[in-house]
């Protein structure tokens, strides 16, 4: 393996911090309701802080696979929007300072990336690393959202109920960094936001909420969540209209309203939406409603 050091740059010298939380928030097979991406956004533009570290994306980043933006104006090229994978110094609302991770997930050297951050987490005396995802689920929108935890130690999740039993999933580097931490003695988490699968496809800030909320429930921080608390309840509104209007979509609805106080009453099951293979039920039914809402969105921007 390549020297782990060379994938990022220190700007200037690394602080003496008291035993900081880790947030690591990064977006790239999996990000249902754009729920990660809102929640760093949101903790970067409501909070004090500064950069500590910048990998080096050339290296870790497939460009013909995620290609970022350009603008192009009337006979010139005007911008380029230049990704960026950076180590974050933030203050919570109460001042405590905590560390952010954020920016688009490495392509490749896998491993190489996982050991310095690693080295980082090492350096900076990090006591709890905390991973963000969001994942679709055959779930109603109707409903509270739901979220699943996981750690290297199953006492750092207290009393939460697992909603999942046995599944295989494709690996991700947030996920794969979790599970080195905890062989290599690391305490590490990860919370999985649940976000109706017919809606992953559009920012869903009620998880984005919920994922934050969850930070601060497991490590005392004070996250504010006030703005995405507010726009949670404009898409809500909006999307309770949407639904409303017709009467199909609203049966569909009506359907996993049933199929999920089904699965709570009985805690059994499994509400994960399989991208790769159809739901019975759950997933034609959150098709025909996300095609419809989809339709009504066409029709209102016209």
């Amino acid at each position: 393996m390549l020297d782990p050091h060379e994938l990022y740059e220190v700007a200037g010298d690394l602080p003496e911090l008291d035993e900081p939380v880790l947030v690591q928030a990064l977006t790239g097979f999996v990000d249902a309701g754009s729920a990660i991406q809102l929640s760093r956004e949101h903790l970067l533009d409501q909070l004090e802080g500064r950069v500590l570290a910048t990998f080096d994306l050339d290296q870790l980043l497939d460009y013909r696979s995620r290609r970022p933006p350009m603008i192009f104006v009337e006979d010139h090229w005007e911008s380029y929007e230049q990704p960026s994978l950076d180590l974050h110094l933030l203050r919570d609302q109460l001042g405590t300072e905590f560390l952010l991770l954020a920016g688009p997930e490495p392509d490749l050297q896998w491993e190489r990336f996982i050991a310095a951050v690693t080295g980082l987490i090492e350096r900076l005396g990090v006591r709890l690393t905390i991973g963000l995802n969001a994942i679709p689920m055959a779930v109603p929108h109707t409903r509270p959202v739901g979220v699943t935890a996981h750690a290297t130690d199953k006492s750092l999740l207290g009393d939460r109920e697992s909603w999942l039993q046995r599944v295989q999933v494709p690996a991700s580097v947030g996920n794969l960094l979790e599970f080195r931490l905890g062989a290599s003695g690391h305490d590490a988490l990860g919370y999985a936001a649940h976000v109706p699968h017919y809606l992953a496809q559009t920012a869903f800030p009620a998880a984005s909420e919920l994922l934050l909320d969850s930070i601060s429930s497991s490590t005392g921080l004070a996250l504010p969540t006030g703005q995405l608390r507010a726009a949670a309840a404009m898409v809500r509104e909006e999307v309770d209209k949407q639904v409303a209007d017709d009467e199909q979509a609203s049966r569909l609805v009506a359907s996993l309203e049933q199929q999920y106080d089904a699965f709570l009453r009985g805690r059994q099951g499994n509400l994960l939406a399989d991208q790769t293979g159809p739901l019975p039920t759950a997933d034609e039914l959150g098709a025909e409603l996300e095609r419809f809402l989809a339709e009504r969105s066409k029709d209102n921007d016209n």
